[in-house]
């Protein structure tokens, strides 16, 4: 099934959302202005930072101000962004540590098998041998082998579940189960 970590996701690119689904994602978060020219240091938190190219729209802060991308380049673990609307130091620092975002509806879609992250939270998470419903995924885990879902159940403990073919063996996003095959020991007794 392989989750994609990304904040981006489109309702099979038709321009809506699926119901549940955010309208805006995070992609990242201003930092503090670089240089003289209204560009600004930019903590980038999407897999797809390609995207995120001069002519873009995204919206910053709380407000969703929204904003056209002048430039953008990368600079050491970082990116350099400039807007349109900010032509000097001052004017771009008034955003500092604000977050940028994107429209969910206007990303383009993954290929077949893959989804982005933030699909996968709320879904049903039920025993492929006998239906039984175990929770739903509250939270997805980055561990560098792997991702794990957290599970929250109705009751009782969470359930790290790791996000591996041999123990996630189906994801469907119509009905929202995502159907596993548990490990010897997985879960609580």
């Amino acid at each position: 099934m392989n989750a994609r970590r990304s904040p981006l996701n489109p309702a099979q690119n038709s321009g809506s959302r699926t119901p549940g689904e955010p309208e805006f994602l995070a992609v990242g978060k201003l930092l503090k202005p670089h240089g003289v020219r209204g560009e600004m240091r930019m903590e980038i938190w999407t897999d797809f930072p390609e995207r995120l190219r001069a002519g873009g729209t995204v919206f910053i802060g709380k407000t969703r101000r929204q904003v056209r991308i002048k430039s953008v380049r990368g600079h050491q673990s970082s990116a350099l962004i400039a807007f349109d609307e900010f032509e000097n130091r001052e004017a771009a620092g008034e955003f500092r540590n604000q977050v940028i975002f994107v429209r969910t509806a206007d990303l383009p879609p993954l290929p077949e098998g893959e989804m982005y992250q933030h699909q996968l939270l709320g879904l049903q998470v039920v025993l492929d041998a006998d239906d039984t419903p175990l929770g739903v995924i509250a939270e997805i885990l980055e561990t560098g082998a792997n991702d794990v879902f957290l599970v929250r159940p109705p009751q009782g403990k969470d359930i790290l579940i790791p996000d591996i073919d041999s123990v996630v063996l189906k994801t469907d996003l119509e009905t929202g189960q995502v159907r596993i095959r548990p490990l010897p020991g997985l879960l609580p007794e």
